[in-house]
């Protein structure tokens, strides 16, 4: 027996208890796909399950309609457990239009769920997907269950009675879509309809009304129907007890940086120019002007970046962001921050690349640019976050660092963390220590000239504010005179002042944690990743262990410097695999670092790993381990 959203018992249909469900919903960039998949999100959030999305966008701002350059995706997995990617294979494909099915079926696992709208693959729909023939054939309707739901006309019958327009009504199929879904995995319409209500209910009363219509309407239909005679379960997750908040990637770094700037006393000044996939940062931190925060659109990369060393001099917690070419524009400002020795955090949310590249998809391929994209020698420290939720604590730990030892910080991120989402543990601010800022005071008359340049135990200079009292001093780019920062051409000085701030940035290494170990501290092979790969490497490398395998994990979060053990635990397995989404970074940077002769798995698609081709990869690494016998060091 199912059952509405109002609790009522309706018909008899089998009820299917799983352990979690991957679905993606597929169609054309303004059937409303994303918004589908944000409310099957948070709905799911909200009962209970585990949550992780995969929003996928068209690269071109407003692709040709229909064709399968203009398709937009949302990949969204609910589970039981706890989980860390948002799956694989999918086990429900819903797709809007011909295109939407042609790029997005090889996803979907045989006997898997193909819901087609039907209204959508007419001829014209069919030429501009490029396709000559209908592609629900006779091998997919035998590979998949294939199910054929007239939406676009069903969804003009539920909303006729308001008299709309039939664009407009078109509009609503994705609430039609939506409470089929909904009722096909046990889903509540109650926070879709408070959605509804909220965002048009006053403004948009015909809208909000034909909204609620179709989405009632697509759970009627899945109800009432023999097309379906299932209907799916996904029980709520055993996750830790405490307040939990469905939380993006973007939106947790600028969370994070409203969290340090509280811990240290400070305010938080946001430079930026609009970039994709970075630009949602700054939409975030605008909306909490009361809180001091203040956000700043420059007019291009370069004047963001020195609008934020500016912020830095005269005191504020200064960030910038962008993505990769934006990081390029950036790069002198960055060596000029470093030179100043200011506290300043710079943000990389990395997509493909070069150039303009694929601006909507995700890669790791920036590393080698946050490691050396600085004329002169400017080591930078680099913290690399590794899911949505991390977002919010590597935010603070990239400004912790950042004051405590005066320099610039690169934080990496890309477009699978910033636009994906997953719950996120609401922290309790009492148990959030300080972030201990320090400036120096006042001069007292008779005091010894104030040296800028003088340092710490960290090797960190003073942060001085300006117009405190007898504290004035020179700062510019030139190369600085040790202690006083006068300007100095003296080779002997240039080379200890390099030697030093080399020596500060490497000196962070025994200020962070000792590289962490999933699995045993020696076997056959240690998977090392970093970045956004966490979870497709931690549940591939789980399953591994489950398997008998002798396998670990090290996912390293501090990129520059390394965590200090990282190169004896290495040297402790036969292999060492460092998958990356680009050609071969950190495994680049390891191999010179350690000498270890790391195994790479890369690829460049836009798209993260699947856990199956990384478990393929680790087995085939493992049997040539326990053939050979050798460790690597």
């Amino acid at each position: 027996m199912s059952v509405q959203p109002e609790g009522q018992l309706i018909a008899d249909k089998e009820i299917s208890e799983v352990d979690g469900i991957t679905v993606r919903l597929a169609g054309d960039s303004g059937d409303g796909m994303q918004l589908l998949g944000t409310q099957l999100t948070n709905t799911s959030a909200l009962l209970g399950n585990d949550v992780a999305t995969f929003p996928d966008f068209p690269a071109e701002i407003r692709a040709p309609r229909g064709t399968r350059a203009g398709v937009s995706g949302f990949q969204v997995q609910f589970a039981n457990s706890e989980i860390f990617t948002p799956g694989d294979t999918l086990d429900a494909l819903v797709v809007m239009n011909p295109a939407a099915m042609v790029t997005n079926i090889a996803d979907l696992r045989r006997g898997g769920l193909l819901i087609v709208n039907e209204d959508g693959f007419d001829a014209k729909a069919l030429k501009l997907a490029a396709l000559t023939e209908d592609p629900v054939t006779e091998e997919i309707e035998d590979r998949y269950r294939v199910f054929k739901v007239p939406m676009t006309k069903l969804t003009r019958d539920a909303v006729k009675e308001l008299g709309l327009g039939m664009k407009e009504a078109d509009r609503c199929k994705n609430f039609f879509a939506m409470g089929l879904v909904y009722w096909l995995f046990g889903r509540s319409l109650e926070p879709t309809l408070r959605f509804i209500d909220n965002k048009f209910g006053k403004k948009l009363p015909d809208v909000a009304a034909a909204n609620e219509k179709a989405l009632r309407a697509g759970w009627a239909f899945g109800e009432t129907t023999e097309t379906f005679g299932i209907t799916y379960r996904v029980a709520p997750a055993k996750l830790k007890p405490g307040t939990y908040k469905n939380m993006m990637g973007n939106q947790a770094l600028a969370w994070g940086l409203l969290a340090a700037a509280k811990r240290s006393g400070k305010e938080v000044f946001y430079s930026g120019y609009p970039i994709t996939p970075a630009s949602d940062i700054l939409h975030e931190l605008s909306r909490y002007k009361h809180f001091g925060t203040r956000t700043f659109q420059a007019e291009d990369e370069i004047s963001a970046c020195c609008a934020a060393i500016g912020a830095a001099f005269g005191g504020a917690m200064a960030v910038t962001a962008s993505s990769g070419p934006g990081i390029a524009l950036k790069a002198e400002a960055m060596g000029l921050g470093f030179i100043l020795e200011l506290p300043l955090i710079v943000i990389n949310v990395q997509r493909g690349g070069p150039s303009t590249g694929l601006p909507t998809k995700t890669e790791q391929s920036d590393l080698l640019q946050a490691m050396f994209n600085r004329n002169g020698e400017a080591p930078l420290p680099i913290i690399a976050a590794q899911s949505p939720g991390d977002c919010f604590d590597a935010a603070q730990e990239a400004w912790r660092i950042a004051v405590k030892f005066m320099t610039p910080v690169i934080l990496l991120s890309d477009g699978y963390i910033a636009n994906g989402s997953e719950p996120w543990k609401v922290p309790d601010v009492n148990e959030m220590e300080p972030i201990v800022v320090t400036h120096p005071p006042d001069a007292a008359e008779g005091d010894a000239p104030f040296m800028p340049y003088a340092r710490d135990e960290n090797l960190a200079r003073p942060w001085a504010i300006p117009g405190t009292a007898g504290l004035m001093h020179r700062v510019g780019g030139l190369e600085k005179a040790d202690g006083s920062g006068n300007v100095s051409y003296d080779p002997d000085n240039h080379q200890l002042m390099t030697d030093k701030r080399a020596a500060k940035i490497e000196g962070i290494a025994n200020d962070i944690p000792a590289q962490e170990v999933f699995g045993e501290e020696s076997g056959d092979v240690l998977v090392i990743s970093w970045g956004g790969t966490y979870g497709a490497c931690h549940t591939a490398i789980e399953r591994c262990q489950r398997e008998g395998l002798s396998v670990s994990h090290a996912h390293i979060r501090y990129m520059n410097p390394m965590p200090a053990n990282l190169g004896d635990l290495m040297r402790s397995f036969r292999k060492v695999l460092v998958p990356e989404l680009n050609s071969g970074q950190l495994r680049m940077l390891l191999r010179a670092k350690y000498l270890v002769d790391c195994i790479g798995f890369n690829k460049v698609k836009g798209k993260p790993f699947s856990v199956s081709e990384l478990m393929d990869q680790i087995h085939e690494i493992a049997d040539k381990s326990n053939a050979n016998g050798q460790k690597v060091g």
